[in-house]
């Protein structure tokens, strides 16, 4: 049986002859293949043609001869775009019919409003965890509504702030780097009434050796009222008597001003708000040196860091006019400090915000009903005061009886009638 092809024998296989396995010279004859025809394709099965353009020759569009019944395979190799320069390859997209098509230009202003969007997300997520964490830190310990036979309060808000000595948190390395010494307890070392109101901040200085009558009161941890006992002494023995509350009450009692809030701060929280912020620049008009606080300053503006801030708000020693003189000090030096920090060099920058509100928030005890947002009403009122929108001045006084001092009871009656209709100060102050 032969299985060469028609036309082959096996002569073919002998002889000369070239190609692989030839041993010949000259080279093999080429084979004829027989052509195969593809049975036509029942047009039920045909996909449909692609869409010819109008104007373009008929072999250009490609798909299947109906002459032939099979695809004719033609193609010159051009690729067909949407004549506006898409086509494969450009970037474009898809038309009808196969085609590419442009690409549509990218939509920005939806692109804006997704961004702005977001940031604003963003920006009140961070705000609102910022807030409950600050919140969260407050120390709410003052229960004012311990307070007996309070004055009716007026308009506008008071915050007494006080500045107590205590050492709480501190290590004795501190207490000695801070010349605080290592008494037990805590008393009060600045006493001030912030009075905010439509008219302004007035910031008043009560002097600690302030003559004052301690009234009766209920006391904060047993409960047991106190009968009062006509007794004067220095407004700050009342707070070592029975802590925030009667002191509170004693303010009361002797100016007839409503309290509504109560905020202080120890040493070691001062100073390490001062730190964080990186100092407070002052002006000192003239140098002074105390060895009990540690102050040792030259006269010219200069920054101050905490251990010398503490030193400069604490110092009365070098002083002729002794606690007087250190009340100015201390606003002075407050409101630098809050001018400073409510800038937006801090408020702005995380890594000034955050430490200096830990600092702060960590070691401020405030009353019950403090909220954050009061808080911060009463720091920028405090900034407002520096700024010339505001009123500092001493509690007037009219002397002094046994190192105490006196207050001037006229004047103190008008500055709380003008601070209890929130309006504009005129009183002076010493």
């Amino acid at each position: 049986m032969n299985d060469w092809p028609e036309g082959w024998s096996d002569d073919n296989r002998s002889g000369n002859r070239y190609g692989q396995g030839s041993g010949g010279e000259r080279p093999e004859g080429a084979r004829v293949m027989r052509h195969v025809q593809r049975p036509p394709v029942p047009p039920q099965h045909r996909p449909a043609p692609p869409r010819q353009r109008q104007g373009e020759p008929q072999q250009y569009a490609g798909g299947y001869d109906d002459a032939a019944g099979y695809d004719s395979g033609y193609n010159t190799g051009q690729v067909y775009g949407d004549g506006n320069g898409g086509g494969r390859g450009s970037g474009g997209g898809r038309g009808d019919g196969g085609y590419v098509q442009g690409r549509p230009a990218p939509d920005w202003g939806r692109r804006i409003k997704i961004g702005t969007l977001s940031l604003v997300v963003v920006v009140l997520a961070v705000s609102i965890g910022t807030y409950f964490w600050a919140d969260s830190k407050l120390k709410r310990e003052v229960d004012l509504s311990k307070v007996i036979e309070r004055p009716k309060a007026g308009d506008g808000t008071n915050y007494l702030i006080v500045g107590s000595d205590s050492r709480e948190g501190m290590t004795a390395e501190d207490k000695k780097k801070l010349h605080t010494g290592s008494a037990e307890g805590k008393r009060t070392d600045s006493m001030m009434i912030l009075h905010d109101g439509s008219n302004g901040p007035t910031l008043v200085s009560l002097p600690r050796d302030s003559n004052v009558e301690i009234p009766s009161f209920k006391g904060s941890e047993s409960g047991k009222i106190y009968p009062g006992r006509g007794r004067f002494t220095k407004l700050n023995a009342a707070y070592a008597m029975d802590g925030p509350e009667l002191l509170v009450r004693t303010v009361e009692f002797n100016t007839g001003l409503h309290i509504d809030h109560y905020v202080e701060i120890g040493f070691g929280g001062f100073a390490q708000i001062v730190d964080a912020i990186g100092g407070v620049e002052l002006d000192i008009p003239k140098g002074f040196k105390d060895k009990k606080s540690g102050a040792d300053f030259k006269a010219g503006k200069q920054t101050l860091n905490g251990e010398q801030s503490l030193a400069f708000v604490r110092t009365r020693y070098a002083f002729a006019e002794a606690d007087l003189a250190r009340t100015k000090n201390q606003q002075k030096f407050l409101a630098a400090l809050a001018s400073q920090t409510a800038t937006p060099a801090t408020i702005l920058n995380p890594f000034k915000l955050y430490p200096t509100m830990g600092a702060g928030l960590d070691t401020l005890i405030v009353d019950k009903d403090m909220s954050l947002w009061s808080l911060g009403q009463m720091f920028f009122a405090m900034k407002d005061v520096t700024g010339g929108d505001g009123t500092s001045m001493n509690m007037p006084i009219s002397g002094f009886s046994g190192g105490n001092v006196v207050w001037d009871k006229a004047k103190v009656k008008q500055l709380v009638e003008q601070l209890k209709n929130d309006e504009k100060v005129t009183v002076s102050g010493n």
